[in-house]
């Protein structure tokens, strides 16, 4: 078998042992928030201060203690539903003697709260004080155009609620490149899993999983597709300093360890990095 040849990045592109080039590839799965969309960014810190919150402290317990844990279950769901975390919530009060709501009030709660951190950024994307380009991942535009290019199908699955998905993806004008292929978070929340989507679009496409490729900065997509046979590429997107090329150092070392073949700090790269994977 010919090594392929390593072009030159602009960037940071972890290629791990794992990586191959797929020219077969047809199919391209995105998720969305840190991923492509920033309309969200910041969300763990409305997430991890309510956990703490509603969290029953143990004897000599900081906070501090508290938010790590909070941290450590909140990311390790990352990617799945929303719901799951506050599953999780609710387990972790019911296990310090609490007494929890039930999860669907978390994240009621939960959405509130997130929605007036980001409610200037959709109020801005509406009257065009801020353009959508400044909120997606850095290069998202120019690897979505590139893909549709070169006449691949592309799918969004994102944990966030389905109707909160279409609604941002039609605000940063990215919702034309995935057509009718959006899916998200649903009411009921057993209908609807990342790996459900993705044995979805082999089952109705014929294909196998040697023919997916997706991006994703969370632990869910990274593992469904491998566990799939795809090939994965995580994007340790540094959310607050969008366009730094630096890489989140907690996302780049957990993405990693589930398995991900390709580690990107953002899409710089996304021209040679697209002719090593596919092969041209």
């Amino acid at each position: 078998m010919t090594t392929p040849q390593i072009p030159t990045f602009a960037g940071e592109v972890v290629l791990l042992p794992s990586f191959a080039p797929r020219p077969g590839i047809s199919r391209v799965l995105f998720d969305f928030d840190g991923t492509l969309s920033l309309v969200r960014q910041g969300w763990p810190e409305v997430m991890v201060p309510m956990f703490v919150e509603m969290l029953p402290a143990l004897p000599g317990e900081s906070d501090e203690d508290r938010a790590k844990l909070a941290f450590e279950d909140i990311m390790r769901l990352n990617g799945k539903q929303t719901i799951y975390q506050m599953i999780q919530l609710a387990e972790r009060i019911r296990e310090r003697g609490g007494h929890p709501h039930e999860p669907l009030w978390y994240k009621h709660e939960y959405l509130r709260r997130l929605d007036d951190r980001i409610m200037h950024r959709l109020d801005g994307l509406r009257d065009g004080s801020i353009k959508p380009d400044d909120l997606l991942v850095h290069g998202s535009r120019a690897l979505l155009e590139d893909l549709t290019r070169r006449g691949l199908t592309l799918y969004l699955a994102s944990g966030t609620d389905e109707p909160f998905v279409r609604r941002e993806a039609e605000m940063l004008d990215v919702a034309r490149y995935f057509g009718a292929h959006v899916y998200g978070a649903q009411d009921d929340y057993k209908s609807f899993s990342k790996k459900m989507v993705i044995e979805r679009i082999l089952r109705e496409n014929d294909i196998h999983g040697e023919e997916l490729l997706a991006f994703g900065d969370g632990y869910v997509e990274i593992e469904n597709t491998k566990e799939a046979g795809g090939l994965a590429v995580a994007v340790a997107s540094d959310e607050a300093a969008n366009g730094s090329g630096r890489m989140d150092p907690w996302k780049r070392e957990r993405l990693t360890g589930v398995g991900a073949d390709v580690v990107i700090p953002d899409y710089r790269d996304e021209a040679p990095l697209l002719e090593l994977i596919l092969g041209s």
